[in-house]
């Protein structure tokens, strides 16, 4: 079963239980997949496709989080939380900065890298990541072995 038949089931789901805010957060992905099909796109939207999405949709989450937490908006910030929550439900599972330590180790010795090699290693390990990495982590480990 693809992302976009797992969002339909889970809305599905949702629906029949009542449950506003997973419906909310469901229809919003959804409309996102049947925005891109519409697009003009001569596929319809691949896993990976919609996993870039909900990437998307997840850093939005937390940087709202973020954003409310400054504010002092505990309600706005507790909403966005369960939200993200439920997007996180589509992703893979995240790796933690121990492993995306090792990797990005191995990578350097591999690629020989130093300093100014830094966008280069950062495109390889962003490939290596895809969807189980979040980009800022991933660079701040990079910047902190290359200096």
């Amino acid at each position: 079963m693809n992302i976009e038949e797992r969002i339909n089931e889970e809305l599905k789901t949702a629906m029949k239980n009542q449950d506003k805010v997973r419906m909310d957060v469901l229809r919003s992905i959804r409309s996102g997949i049947i925005e891109f099909n519409k697009s003009g796109a001569d596929h319809p939207m691949t896993d990976d496709e919609a996993l870039k999405m909900l990437n998307t949709l997840a850093k939005r989450r937390k940087e709202s989080i973020e954003m409310f937490e400054k504010g002092n908006r505990p309600e706005l910030r507790d909403k966005e939380a369960a939200e993200l929550v439920i997007i996180q439900e589509f992703l893979p599972k995240q790796l933690d900065e121990a492993e995306i330590e090792a990797t990005i180790k191995d990578l350097i010795v591999e690629m020989n890298a130093s300093q100014k090699d830094m966008g280069r290693v950062m495109g390889s390990a962003m490939k290596k990541f895809a969807g189980k990495a979040d980009g800022t982590v991933v660079q701040n480990i990079l910047k902190r072995l290359l200096s």
